[in-house]
C-alpha cells in the first residue's frame, strides 16, 4: 500500500481526512505511520503483509486485562488505524522497573471462561510473532504446548527453510524428548506479552506509556523473563519483578536457558544469520545436549 492508498484508506475507516502522514522508524514488520487527521487527532496507521486484525485482537486482550496498550481505532488484515501514544525515545532503569511491575501484574491474568478455552495453555486464536503463525491450541499440559507448539514447531520450520543444521536440530529434539525434566508441566497460567524489548515500549520519564507489537498466549511466566533476559534487560527489572511477584530460583539453573531457545530460533528464522544457530549450540552445551 503506497502513501496515498494509506490516506485514502485511513479516511475510509475513519470517516475524517487525513492532513498529513509520515513514516514512523521501527516496525520490524509492516509499514508504521503517523497520521495527522483534520479533526486534529493524530494517530498510527500500520499496513503490512501479515493479517492486523490479528494484532488487534491481541491489544484488546491486553487492554481487557489492564495493560496500557494503544486504543485501536480500526483493524482489518490489511490496515490497523491506532492511538498514537508519544514518549520521549528514553528506555532506561527506570522504565525497566515500571515495565516489570506491569508484567508481574498482568502475569497474574489467567484464561477467562469467556476465552473459550478447553485447556489451561493457549490463546483464543493463533497469533503472530513478528510475521510468523503463532499456534495456540488449548492444552493442559505445559510441557506438551511448549514442546509441541513451540520448539519443535519452530525447529521444523527453521529446518524446512535450510536455515537450521540436521545436527543442532537432532540435539533440540533430543532435549525437547527430556522436556519434563526441565519443566514444570502444570504451572500457574499467565497471560504474557510475548516480545516486550525496548523498541516495543513507549515511556515519558520513566513511566511506560505503552507496550506494542504484542505476541500473546497465556502460558508459565517464566518465558516472558527468559525473553526479558534474551534482550538485555537489567537487574533492576528482574529486583523489581521479583519484589512484586517472586522468581523461583530454579529459573536460572536451566529453565531460562530452554525458554531463551525458542527466541533464538525465531530470529534464525528472521534474521537468517548463522550467529543465532551458534548461540542456539550453546544453550543446547549448557544444557548438556
Amino acid at each position: 500500500m503506497d502513501e496515498s492508498q494509506l490516506s485514502t484508506a485511513a479516511e475510509d475507516a475513519l470517516g475524517v481526512s487525513v492532513a498529513s502522514e509520515s513514516e514512523l522508524d521501527g516496525g520490524e514488520v509492516g509499514r508504521v505511520h503517523r497520521v495527522e487527521l483534520a479533526d486534529g487527532r493524530t494517530v498510527v496507521a500500520k499496513t503490512g503483509d501479515t493479517p492486523l486484525d490479528v494484532e488487534a485482537f491481541m491489544l484488546s486482550v491486553l487492554d481487557d486485562r489492564g495493560l496500557p496498550v494503544p486504543e485501536v481505532f480500526h483493524a482489518d488484515s490489511d490496515l490497523l488505524v491506532m492511538e498514537y501514544v508519544e514518549g520521549d525515545g528514553e528506555f532506561g532503569p527506570r522504565a525497566e522497573r515500571d515495565v516489570a511491575r506491569l508484567l508481574a501484574a498482568l502475569h497474574e491474568e489467567s484464561p477467562r471462561e469467556s476465552d473459550g478455552r478447553d485447556g489451561t495453555y493457549g490463546f483464543p486464536r493463533d497469533t503472530l510473532s513478528g510475521p510468523y503463525r503463532q499456534p495456540n491450541p488449548w492444552t493442559d499440559s505445559w510441557v506438551a504446548f511448549y514442546r509441541d507448539q513451540r520448539l519443535r514447531f519452530v525447529a521444523e520450520k527453521a529446518r524446512s527453510e535450510g536455515l537450521l543444521p540436521a545436527g543442532l536440530f537432532d540435539r533440540l529434539d533430543a532435549l525437547a524428548a527430556d522436556l519434563d525434566s526441565w519443566l514444570p508441566d502444570d504451572p500457574a497460567s499467565s497471560l504474557v506479552h510475548g516480545d516486550v524489548w525496548a523498541e516495543n515500549v513507549v515511556a515519558r520519564d520513566g513511566e511506560v506509556r505503552a507496550l506494542l507489537d504484542p505476541a500473546c498466549y497465556f502460558g508459565h511466566a517464566e518465558v516472558e523473563l527468559a525473553y526479558a533476559a534474551f534482550v538485555g534487560f537489567g537487574d533492576g527489572f528482574f529486583e523489581t519483578y521479583d519484589d512484586e511477584r517472586g522468581i523461583d530460583a530454579g529459573f536460572f539453573d536451566g529453565r531460562c536457558a530452554v525458554y531463551q531457545l525458542y527466541p533464538l530460533l525465531e530470529h534464525l528464522r528472521y534474521f537468517e544469520d548463522d550467529h543465532y544457530a551458534r548461540e542456539i549450540g550453546e544453550r543446547l552445551v549448557e544444557l548438556g545436549y
